[in-house]
């Protein structure tokens, strides 16, 4: 990069001109008012009070995306009827970017901003409102000043008829629950506010106080809940040695069908399908989501890769180390549940099994490496296509599967005196708390190498930035286990095609690499009408066919016949088990007792 010298006049100048911009920006105040007058049509409106101007021009400004969710979702494209006003006259604004509104602010202390937000966008990532509730994703509901995000303000929430309740991390003003402040925009903009009836319950764990509110009812135990989730914060706790908040949320949206979760900084918001409580598996698979969300208030939302904070919220903020900051967390969202007793030593071998199954039946993982995974989450994991499953992986597998290897190695090497948790909670003291910045590539890797006792150059170059094939039976033989694959002696073949069936029609949606139907010209969006002359469902076209026999496949390609001869091949897919190696040594043992916390 070319350098250029300043006069000193110069410099003077920019350091006048800035010390009377942060002169100015301090003495701004900010205040929104929040109201649903159309709530049954989906709308929150927002008026945003900005007093103490002292500048010519003000830019206002929406988020492009949610931090935790990595993909740019044009937030401003649900705003409308944007105005401005002072002194009761309006004001011009000249909108100069997608998601950037100037104002002319000469000789004005103050101005009035109005505007609305349609809200209709089911996800724990995005807003909500109907008559029932409101769910404000904050950084798709508030503008904030350009160059003010240390600002702080104040939202006061006037709510819907019939509305009683609010819930959300942000303090309360003079108790009172419909007025918060937050003390900075990042924080606000991780801070989501739910406003409605909502069901709401707590606990105290680890030195916090713990809110849970339930959204869209259930069949949850609110007592087993209180019980069960104070044994995953206080286990997750106790990997990190301290519990950063004082008041933690728990916004829980119960759909008929629902799933995913998005962290905070003292909260996180989650999707469940309301009756799943009442079944073992639905329950387990609720409090996973519950560990792997909270996990997060340390893991991405503290001790974080160096791009992730400060926030860019015009522009992707591109890391390599998703792996670690999602990876990792899928990989104790079961740990946790396991060494707080809360699942089966079996059912937690029975997670790790499936992870590696899922792996290795995803062509992807021959063509992308784990850190490409990580940098490449803004263009590809958050917009699959038809062929996402040849070209990806998801980092939140690889990186699981690759924490279980480490965590393996760890304790091996140290004979069981440390442990991927010893790694955690050193990088979290380190640099959260001591240098108060995040990590950069090399400096987790140290980390990882301080406590495995030796150098992981060739583990990165094969499963970090390269395409090696895991060795989980190397690994896995450390606590005396060994995997195996139950579908080893099959000869079934296969297509290699995935099928969507609707209105009786049968349309292929993804075609494997390397598969029969890959090789002998299969196309997405194709409808199979019938495999030598049989038209029931594929598996039982191919009932009696074995790989090597030839089959003529009758399509439908853009609505017109078309018929293919493909070349059964043998089905490559494997569903992998963990079992026990014979006669496992002591050694072997004790990173067995330290690994599943027994």
């Amino acid at each position: 990069m070319k350098t250029i010298k300043l006069a000193p006049v110069i410099l003077l100048f920019l350091f006048i001109m800035d010390s009377n911009f942060s002169q100015a920006a301090g003495t701004v105040k900010i205040n929104y008012t929040v109201t649903f007058p159309e709530a049954q049509a989906h709308y929150a409106d927002i008026e945003m009070d900005v007093s103490g101007l002292q500048q010519n021009s003000l830019i206002l400004k929406m988020p492009v995306w949610t931090p935790g969710s990595y993909l740019v979702r044009e937030f401003s494209k649900n705003i409308e009827s944007f105005n401005a006003s002072a002194n009761g006259k309006q004001l011009a604004v000249l909108k100069t970017r997608k998601n950037w509104w100037r104002i002319n602010t000469r000789g004005l202390a103050a101005i009035t901003v109005k505007y609305r937000v349609y809200c209709f966008e089911i996800s724990v990532r995005t807003s909500f409102v109907d008559a029932s509730h409101g769910f404000l994703s904050t950084t798709g509901i508030f503008i904030y000043p350009d160059k003010m995000l240390h600002q702080p303000a104040t939202i006061h929430i006037i709510p819907y008829k019939g509305w009683t309740k609010v819930s959300t991390s942000l303090d309360m003003v003079n108790n009172d629950p419909f007025t918060r402040h937050a003390p900075n925009y990042d924080i606000l903009f991780d801070s989501p506010i739910e406003v409605g009836n909502q069901d709401v319950f707590g606990f105290d764990a680890a030195g916090v106080k713990y809110e849970v509110c339930m959204v869209g009812g259930g069949s949850y135990d609110k007592e087993k809940l209180k019980v069960d989730m104070a044994k995953i914060v206080q286990q997750e706790t106790a990997v990190f040695g301290e519990n950063p908040n004082k008041h933690y949320v728990f916004i829980v949206h119960n759909y008929f069908r629902g799933g995913g979760g998005l962290e905070h900084l003292s909260s996180t918001t989650l999707g469940a399908s309301r009756d799943n409580y009442a079944t073992e598996a639905g329950y387990r698979n609720f409090l996973s989501l519950v560990a792997h969300e909270h996990f997060h208030l340390w893991n991405v939302k503290r001790l974080r890769p160096i791009a992730l904070g400060p926030f860019d919220y015009d522009n992707e903020n591109y890391t390599t180390n998703l792996w670690i900051a999602e990876g990792f967390t899928a990989y104790y969202q079961n740990l946790i549940l396991r060494h707080a007793n809360l699942t089966t030593p079996e059912i937690f071998l029975g997670s790790v099994a499936n992870e590696m199954s899922t792996l290795q039946n995803t062509p992807g993982e021959r063509i992308q490496p784990l850190a490409d995974a990580s940098y490449d989450a803004w263009i590809k994991a958050y917009r699959p296509n038809e062929n996402s499953v040849n070209t990806t992986i998801s980092y939140y597998d690889k990186g699981a599967e690759v924490a279980t290897l480490l965590d393996l190695e760890i304790i091996n090497d140290s004979k069981a005196k440390y442990s991927l948790d010893d790694v955690m909670r050193y990088m979290y003291d380190t640099y959260y708390k001591l240098k108060k910045r995040g990590y950069t590539d090399a400096e987790f890797k140290q980390g990882l190498e301080k406590f495995a006792g030796k150098k992981l150059d060739d583990f990165y170059k094969d499963y970090v930035y390269g395409l090696t094939p895991i060795d989980y039976g190397k690994y896995l033989a450390y606590a005396g286990y060994k995997i195996t694959d139950e579908l080893a002696n099959s000869n079934d073949p296969s297509l290699g095609i995935t099928l969507n069936t609707s209105s009786g029609k049968k349309i292929v949606t993804s075609v494997l690499r390397g598969s029969a139907g890959w090789i002998d010209g299969i196309n997405v969006n194709d409808e199979i009408i019938s495999v030598d002359g049989a038209i029931t469902d594929v598996a039982s076209m191919l009932s009696g066919k074995k790989p090597g026999d030839k089959v003529s496949v009758a399509v439908m390609r853009d609505n017109l016949p078309l018929t293919l001869t493909v070349t059964l091949l043998r089905n490559p897919k494997v569903t992998y088990k963990v079992e026990e190696l014979p006669s496992p040594t002591a050694a072997q043992l004790t990173v067995r007792k330290k690994w599943l916390g027994l």
